[in-house]
């Protein structure tokens, strides 16, 4: 299977953010990276993962409290 590389502009682009929030994950080591030279280049599979990880499912039945 062929992986695909991004670097932190496509990343920031298919999580609707600025370059700065991939940077961070990067600077923090959230977010699995490949260095090419000076490039960064992050799978975006790795992606995939850090948003399947980040998910939050909605409760079911809805919040204690809360009438419906």
């Amino acid at each position: 299977m062929h992986e695909r590389y991004l670097n932190v502009a496509q990343v920031a682009e298919l999580l609707g953010t600025t370059v700065r929030f991939p940077r961070r994950l990067i600077e923090e080591r959230r977010i699995t990276y490949v260095k090419v030279g000076r490039h960064v280049r992050i799978p975006e599979s790795a992606v995939r993962a850090f948003i399947v990880a980040n998910t939050i499912e909605p409760r079911r039945g809805g919040a204690p409290g809360v009438a419906a």
